[in-house]
């Protein structure tokens, strides 16, 4: 099964990776590919949507329940479907149209979003049907991730996509920066109702740039979601130690080096200042990816990816490491902190807003040469399942963090988890690069999975 020439552009010629003076992003995959262009445009402006009612139902829950366990629970609920779905949306997406999958993937997501925002109408305060919706709708955005992800490659020239992996880069942390603060601030001023109807309106881009697409079809053998299509998935996954080894990396960098967790506490125990100081430091990281993805513009000359993926997650780990030593010495220096920001160690939150900010920036230039990898070393009929695995791992690798971090702050200080989870992330990624010799050569004009 194969696109016919007027459906979809033919596959570019291969091309020497650019070499640009210029340090800031690379701009040329929004002008060679208006396809690209209004698909991008269209998730950023409905991602700082999505963004928004993440917040606000988060927000919604604590106000009816008052239990912080309760707004986890919306994370937990839909840990497993989501997980399913990933799996499940990449086979879609290598089995049919992938137009016409993220469309309805997309008109699932909207349809959720709006009965969200009728519930809030309507005064219909049920936390267990927040819980169902919301599910939905992660499930339906993991569909979309996954097949928009797998119909870049079918866009642009594959010299082009590691630009196209740092505007993603941009969008991601636009929408984690924006999103939330117009979801605290159209919270406290029109409510919930007006909220969600604002993400109800946004989401509506996303539809132009999805239905846009031209119908763009999987090339090669194609096989029927199943059983069947999940094993061939996973014996090519065997036969393709270069994704593998991506995949591993990042398990280990969301899983020993995820402080998320902390913050709270942090806030409260450590550096004081309490929900701004949490706001603080949750923002550096999305800040510092953003800043990087800005300054992205040489990054599409880099041949060796598989070392650079390997040197910024060392760096990553590094960067995690010195906020634990910020921790350590805050709490070594016994300066009394309280919740009021006026009382807070000013130094020490600034410090580490920086430390977590560069680890932001390194994560995101190995996301752009990771997503850069699956997307041209992975046969086309391949993509939308490798592209499902990838979401997984992301989704469950921080949960899996927290739940180590969690964990060993039952038996250790605050400080203890990201101080060792830096030194093992520095020391694991150093032996997978070190022992997977194809990762550590993989050239980007010969790119192999």
């Amino acid at each position: 099964m194969t696109n016919s020439p007027e459906n979809a552009p033919a596959p570019p010629p291969e091309a020497e990776p650019v070499r640009r003076r210029n340090p800031f992003v690379d701009l040329t995959p929004l002008r060679v590919s208006a396809p690209f262009a209004r698909l991008w445009t269209g998730e950023a402006i409905a991602g700082i949507g999505s963004q928004m009612t993440i917040v606000a139902v988060g927000l919604q829950i604590y106000d009816l329940t008052g239990s912080t366990l309760a707004v986890a629970g919306v994370a937990l609920f839909a840990l497993v479907p989501m997980i399913v779905f990933g799996l499940y949306g990449g086979m879609l997406a290598d089995a049919f149209d992938r137009r016409l999958v993220a469309l309805i993937a997309a008109i699932v997501a909207w349809s959720s979003t709006a009965l969200i925002a009728l519930l809030a109408w309507t005064h219909v305060d049920s936390v267990w049907l927040l819980y169902l919706l919301t599910t939905v709708n992660a499930c339906a955005a993991t569909v979309i991730n996954a097949t928009r992800t797998a119909i870049f490659p079918r866009l642009l020239p594959r010299e082009l996509l590691p630009a196209a992996a740092a505007l993603n880069g941009i969008t991601v942390g636009v929408m984690v920066t924006v999103g939330p603060a117009l979801a605290g601030v159209l919270v406290a001023t029109v409510g919930f109702d007006w909220t969600y109807t604002v993400d109800v309106v946004l989401f509506l881009a996303a539809f132009l740039g999805i239905a846009s697409l031209p119908k763009i079809l999987p090339e090669g053998e194609v096989q029927k979601p199943g059983l069947e299509s999940l094993r061939y998935g996973y014996d090519f996954l065997k036969r393709a130690p270069n994704i593998r080894a991506g995949f591993l990396v990042d398990i280990i960098a969301m899983t020993f080096g995820q402080p998320r967790v902390l913050y709270p506490a942090v806030g409260a125990l450590v550096l004081g200042g309490g929900a701004i100081t949490v706001g603080i430091l949750t923002a550096a990281t999305a800040v510092g990816a953003t800043v990087c993805s800005l300054l992205s513009g040489r990054l599409g000359h880099v041949r060796w990816q598989g070392r650079a993926i390997g040197r910024s997650v060392q760096f990553y780990g590094l960067f995690i490491l010195a906020f634990g030593v910020v921790l350590l010495v805050a709490t070594l220096t016994g300066v009394d902190v309280a919740p009021d920001i006026a009382s807070a160690n000013i130094p020490a939150i600034v410090l580490a807003s920086i430390v977590l900010a560069a680890a932001g920036a390194a994560d995101n230039v190995s996301a752009i040469f990771r997503s850069t990898m699956l997307q041209t070393a992975v046969p086309d009929n391949m993509r939308g399942r490798l592209q499902g695995v990838f979401v997984v791992v992301v989704t469950g690798g921080p949960r899996v963090g927290d739940l180590y971090v969690g964990a060993l702050t039952l038996f250790a200080a605050l400080w203890f988890p990201p101080l060792l989870g830096g030194i093992v992330v520095i020391v694991a990624v150093a032996l997978i690069v070190r022992f997977t010799r194809s990762f550590r050569d993989y050239d980007s004009l010969d790119p192999k999975p």
